[in-house]
């Protein structure tokens, strides 16, 4: 059972005392003068920093009107020393402003760093006292704790959360190879996968790609691991191998799961020239409507043509085909379907309404048939569906 002391002598000046900014986002910040530790490896990277400093700047606001910031959680850890268990981000953006990272605008729009105020402005900031609670309890207690925090509507992703549970050497070292934007890596990984940095969203992708799917038992596993050498290698193959397929890089591609398709494609040999002279193609063809879709498609042996999801016949295209074969079809005495025509006797004469018919391609898109009214045909339903089925 988790217990908490509510304690109401701490002053912003106590709190940060020592504290200094590192741009690195995966090393630790400290106050009370190496006795707090500000961010824990279970917490998430700061983050107030990305939205323009409005919410770092609101902070700064507070105290200088003397408004409550709210309750701040540390938890005690057996040996005295504490730790930010809710608060990180108001602690880091107060730590910031002393430290000159950002200035506060005040109501006339001027702006002012912390070392610019006046004297009895500063010391409002530093003599600010701020309540906290201090709180004891098993590590399970804590990250139980932990998991239900929802600072100034900033709520933990899936992946913060694991973090959090899973906290160890491998998360310390993970965090420092995929969740530091400084990382020179990062603008080339950008090329294959979407997400914020900080926000542990690269991270998971490639803890994704190595679980096969399973994360969660995939850090619980690793938990203890003194290196992270097999999630750094098989990303990196990943990302290699991706790098090597496709010559040019697409939007489109920052949202396929490559892991998946390294795993099932990997080990098929492909014409590269080729396959990236299909993909140029592809992209260019104004029928296709999913691009993200071509990859799979060309890699699967173009086996899935509904992974392009190729543009129907327009309307007017379908009206004008269906009284183009209607009007010769009465004229001949035989069905306005073509199949029916050449097929059973009972429909061979048939005229089928409009409502009872469906656009086909005469020749196949996936045989370089287009999609316009000299490609277009009008098929009853039954044997549109049974065509498309073969």
């Amino acid at each position: 059972m988790m217990q908490t002391f509510l304690k109401t002598d701490y002053t912003v000046r106590q709190v940060l005392e020592g504290f200094e900014w590192n741009e690195a986002e995966g090393k630790g910040l400290f106050g009370l003068n190496g006795k707090l530790t500000i961010q824990p490896e279970y917490q998430r990277n700061y983050i107030y920093s990305e939205n323009k400093s409005e919410k770092e700047k609101a902070v700064i606001n507070s105290l200088l009107n003397g408004y409550p910031l709210g309750l701040l959680y540390f938890n005690r850890l057996p040996d005295g020393r504490l730790e930010v268990l809710d608060g990180q981000q108001r602690i880091t953006s107060i730590g910031r402003y002393l430290k000159r990272k950002f200035a506060y605008v005040d109501a006339d729009k001027k702006e002012w760093y912390f070392d610019a105020l006046s004297e009895e402005r500063r010391n409002r900031i530093l003599d600010a006292q701020l309540l906290i609670y201090e709180c004891i309890g098993d590590e399970d207690d804590i990250k139980a704790w932990f998991k239900t925090i929802n600072t100034n509507g900033e709520p933990l992703n899936d992946q913060e959360i694991n973090n959090a549970i899973f906290s160890g050497p491998f998360v310390t070292l993970a965090k420092a190879e995929f969740s530091n934007s400084n990382n020179s890596n990062i603008q080339k990984w950008s090329h294959y996968m979407t997400g914020n940095v900080k926000r542990q969203e690269y991270l998971k992708v490639a803890l994704n790609w190595v679980s096969k799917g399973n994360i969660s038992h995939y850090m619980m596993e690793h938990r203890f691991d003194d290196n992270i050498n097999e999630l750094k290698t098989y990303f990196n193959t990943v990302i290699d191998w991706v790098t090597e397929m496709f010559y040019s890089v697409e939007k489109e591609m920052r949202s396929i799961n490559w892991g998946q398709m390294y795993e099932r494609f990997h080990s098929t040999p492909y014409d590269k020239k080729l396959l990236n002279e299909e993909v140029r193609q592809l992209y260019s063809d104004f029928f296709v409507k999913d691009k993200r879709g071509i990859y799979e498609y060309l890699l699967d042996g173009k086996k899935n043509r509904s992974l392009l999801e190729i543009r129907l016949f327009e309307e007017p295209t379908k009206r004008a085909k269906y009284e183009e074969q209607t009007k010769r079809a009465k004229e001949r005495g035989v069905s306005n379907c073509p199949d029916c025509e050449k097929g059973h006797e009972s429909t061979q004469t048939r005229i089928w309404k409009y409502s009872e018919m469906e656009a086909d391609h005469v020749t196949a898109w996936s045989n370089d048939g287009s999609t316009d009214i000299k490609n277009c045909q009008m098929l009853c339903i039954h044997h549109n569906r049974l065509k498309g089925n073969k």
